[in-house]
């Protein structure tokens, strides 16, 4: 993977999944998998499992360890080469955790756009920043780094010796509520999305709820996501 592209893909992360998504609902006539209908269902609930699996990690991942990996002036930056709770599992477990998430989504959409464009897509994209990272993190931390990437792997997790590597560790609530508000709030609504989106592109308006379930599902989405982000912006939740 090129580095520079990497530190392109960096500076512009967090709208290329969003901007992604919306292109291949957009393009693409979304079909039952495989053709069949019966298989609909498993198909969706695979894919939320999935996509919730990457918000778990996501979760876990800054509720015992925080890093500056999320970068400074939208560029790669780490004051200290954090090695703790997830990260001494996985060196790379939020990108693992959006991976699946797009994974999830995959099987929902029913896309081929989303499957054979938008999924490699995303994991190239990951790639990249991610050898931008490794690139910024020797040079900065030197053997140190590379020694913590001969014990831990890049993306696949091994959780062998996860009680020991927490026992001293304490899970931030906090933390998760105010770094990871934006990223749940998101998911929910995405996945809610892309299931009427690609229903309705199947079989018409029958796929839709009725409007007032609809209104009082959103309001509510949109009063405690209001109700999450206040108690953020005033202070009351510190992460």
């Amino acid at each position: 993977m090129n580095k520079n592209i990497g530190k392109f893909f960096f500076r512009y992360r967090n709208i290329l999944g969003p901007l992604l998504l919306i292109l291949a609902l957009l393009l693409e006539q979304p079909s039952y998998p495989l053709g069949r209908s019966d298989l609909n269902i498993a198909f969706d609930v695979a894919g939320v499992i999935i996509a919730l699996m990457g918000q778990a990690l996501r979760i876990v991942t800054i509720g015992y360890e925080y890093i500056e990996r999320g970068g400074k002036n939208r560029q790669v930056y780490a004051s200290k080469l954090i090695q703790g709770g997830v990260f001494a599992h996985c060196r790379n477990p939020l990108y693992v955790g959006n991976i699946l998430m797009a994974v999830g989504f995959a099987f929902i959409v029913h896309s081929y756009a989303f499957h054979l464009i938008v999924v490699p897509f995303i994991i190239f994209v990951y790639g990249s920043i991610v050898a931008a990272e490794e690139d910024f993190l020797r040079n900065k931390f030197g053997e140190e780094y590379n020694q913590y990437c001969r014990r831990v792997n890049r993306w696949l997790p091994r959780w062998k010796g996860w009680s020991s590597s927490i026992a001293e560790m304490r899970f931030n609530w906090s933390r998760v509520l105010v770094k990871e508000y934006n990223t749940f709030f998101l998911l929910i609504l995405a996945l809610m999305t892309s299931k009427l989106w690609s229903e309705f592109r199947i079989i018409g308006a029958a796929a839709l709820p009725a409007i007032e379930f609809f209104l009082v599902g959103l309001v509510g989405w949109l009063v405690l996501y209001i109700l999450v982000r206040s108690l953020k912006k005033t202070g009351v939740v510190k992460g």
